[in-house]
């Protein structure tokens, strides 16, 4: 063999260790190799964003994410205290916490807050209907002319959208209708949310009145405009479930745009949006533990994508679009976390 067919295979043999050494160096910074992870996600479409960034980060640190498992809130908190999944990033506290199970602080925990005390709740009202019945609480749809402008089939009742079985906001919306002994003056809807509120945006185009109850960040509030378009009203007086007591102050709220009042009485406590995951899974875990704790997401920013999924793009390929545009938007944030969560693998 010549020198020179020698040194070429000197060459190939060089750059394929160099290669090899490339890649486990590569391997080796990627704790989550060789791992999956089984993610739970809300039934409610504006929580998909919210598990789609926290799926791509755990991807983008090596491990293997499962499709999401769709689960309503209580078999969710279920599933998580069983270990049958591992997170998910659509908890809202203190709402949720009339659903955990009684082991819930034994088997899981809040592992992260993805938006700290800005995701309010409560009723709203047609701006111009507000107006022209004078409305600033609940109690105001006891009145025979507030009912029947707000009755669209004509069963006596006001319509109210409200949210379907399941959700943590029909629990308390069923309690308000209870204890502001309003049951026999407002129906509440428990259909689909999204085509129920599809159904009052377009009534309120033309011109009817509309009354719904929403939370934050959501579309609704981007398609209809507190302050212009709606009016958030009062229920007659805070009074907190059981599991919301220590939250009670929280129900008040100032410099709320578009409220009737100022302060104004939601009924519901200012929620923490929150990533809630299985104890035993986050042992084993530290890098998600870590991951967990740090990363986080603006309010607005899942606002506008919600607002954009409303408009059509609601597709996985759209939401995985969404994704990739919200991390090239914030790339530096983004792997200062996965830097951050890398340090904590033992």
């Amino acid at each position: 063999m010549s020198f020179k067919s020698l040194n070429r295979k000197g060459t190939f043999l060089l750059t394929a260790l160099a290669l090899a050494f490339f890649f486990s160096a590569c391997q080796a910074d990627l704790p989550g190799k060789g791992m999956t992870v089984r993610p739970g996600r809300a039934t409610w479409t504006t929580g998909f964003f919210s598990e789609a960034l926290y799926s791509e980060a755990l991807k983008d640190l090596g491990y293997t994410v499962e499709k999401p498992k769709d689960l309503s809130n209580p078999i969710f908190y279920q599933a998580v205290c069983q270990g049958d999944v591992d997170f998910w990033a659509n908890g809202w506290y203190p709402l949720h916490k009339a659903q955990f199970p009684k082991n819930f602080d034994e088997k899981a925990k809040i592992a992260g807050y993805i938006a700290k005390s800005g995701a309010l709740q409560g009723y709203l009202v047609s701006k111009k209907d507000v107006e022209k019945y004078n409305i600033k609480s609940l109690a105001d749809f006891k009145r025979p002319e507030v009912k029947k402008a707000f009755d669209s089939n004509g069963d006596g009742k006001a319509d109210l959208v409200a949210c379907p079985p399941g959700w943590g906001c029909e629990k308390t919306i069923s309690f308000h209708m209870e204890v502001y002994g309003l049951n026999d003056h407002i129906n509440a809807i428990q259909a689909g949310y999204s085509a129920s509120m599809a159904g009052a945006l377009a009534a309120y185009k033309e011109g009817k009145p509309i009354f719904f109850y929403t939370w934050t960040p959501n579309w609704t509030v981007f398609k209809l405009k507190p302050g212009k378009d709606i009016m958030w009203i009062n229920v007659p007086e805070n009074i907190a479930m059981e599991t919301e007591k220590e939250w009670a102050d929280y129900m008040t709220q100032s410099g709320v745009a578009g409220a009737v009042t100022d302060p104004i009485k939601m009924g519901f406590p200012a929620n923490d949006i929150v990533v809630v995951a299985n104890k035993l899974f986050l042992k084993k875990n530290p890098v998600i533990e870590k991951l967990f704790e740090i990363m986080s997401i603006p309010l607005e920013d899942i606002a506008l994508q919600n607002n954009r999924m409303f408009g059509g793009e609601k597709g996985r390929r759209d939401i995985a679009r969404h994704v990739a545009e919200w991390k090239a938007l914030n790339q530096e944030k983004w792997n200062s976390w996965l830097d951050t969560a890398k340090k904590a693998a033992k």
